[in-house]
């Protein structure tokens, strides 16, 4: 069941209230305090098109040869502590990240409504996510220490959403990686070359069951390899650890689930080692 790009953008302006919710400013500090002080990271600023972003890089520099790259599409609400601390964890665990400024400007709200204006024109226009991928795409082919023959992408709630984009357009990935992200857009595979890893809470009400079985069905019509996972037990935004407050504000079914959050992220590490041999 094909679903417009008008349905998709009102499920984001609902959802993105819960799912999205702008993490505290210490949230960085949650992730990184075990990290080692060999861990590089820097914004990221560059132009393209007339247009400007601030990006944010992280690897680790003791590492010697050339790194597999991820690039980390993030929430709506755009370039904050939390995708940053997913960067540093990722270059601890021996990859080149780059979290991707979509927006440009580095731009960050902490507010639904100021997130889905900022959100909404890149579900009607895929271009516009085409756009400022690309642009970090070409920072990180200037990096000696990037092995861009080893590029995946993730990304989380609108991110994840963007980041199928970029497996269905094609752009030069091993793979790609959605953490409870939306499925659905008008945007159809045109390969079938890119393998998919979806991570949903099977409890998710922002993810509707009509909504995965259209996405299994495009990915089978298409040739696309994936694996789904469904965590039992986990709502939307299970890897946000703020997301239970937050629902519990707004009276909203969200809930951080530390087993889920944890378990997807093995996840998606055991997938890199699959795709980046």
């Amino acid at each position: 069941m094909k679903i417009q790009i008008l349905s998709m953008s009102l499920l984001l302006l609902l959802s993105g209230t819960i799912a999205c919710k702008k993490t505290p400013e210490n949230t960085d500090a949650k992730y990184t305090k075990n990290l080692r002080k060999e861990i590089f990271a820097e914004d990221l600023t560059y132009s393209e098109n007339g247009k400007t972003f601030k990006s944010f890089l992280a690897f680790d520099k003791s590492r010697t040869g050339k790194l597999p790259v991820v690039f980390i599409i993030p929430e709506w609400w755009g370039m904050n502590n939390y995708v940053k601390s997913r960067a540093k964890q990722l270059a601890d665990s021996g990859y080149m990240a780059i979290a991707v400024d979509m927006y440009g400007d580095g731009k960050m709200v902490d507010n639904p409504d100021d997130a889905g204006k900022l959100a909404k024109p890149f579900y009607g226009n895929a271009d516009l996510a085409k756009q400022s991928f690309e642009a970090a795409l070409k920072q990180i082919e200037k990096n000696e220490k990037a092995d861009t023959g080893k590029m995946a992408a993730i990304g989380y709630c609108f991110g994840g959403a963007m980041a199928l984009n970029m497996a269905r357009i094609n752009e030069p990935l091993k793979g790609v990686v959605s953490f409870h992200g939306n499925l659905m857009t008008d945007v159809k595979p045109t390969t079938n070359s890119i393998p998919l890893l979806v991570l949903n809470g099977e409890d998710d009400t922002f993810v509707s069951k009509d909504e995965i079985v259209s996405f299994k069905k495009q990915m089978d019509s298409a040739g696309v390899k994936y694996e789904f996972v469904n965590y039992p037990g986990a709502i939307h935004s299970f890897t946000n650890p703020d997301a239970t407050a937050v629902g519990e504000k707004y009276k909203l079914k969200v809930a951080y689930n530390e087993a889920a959050d944890k378990a997807s992220w093995k996840e998606m590490i055991t997938f890199f080692n699959k795709i980046f041999k």
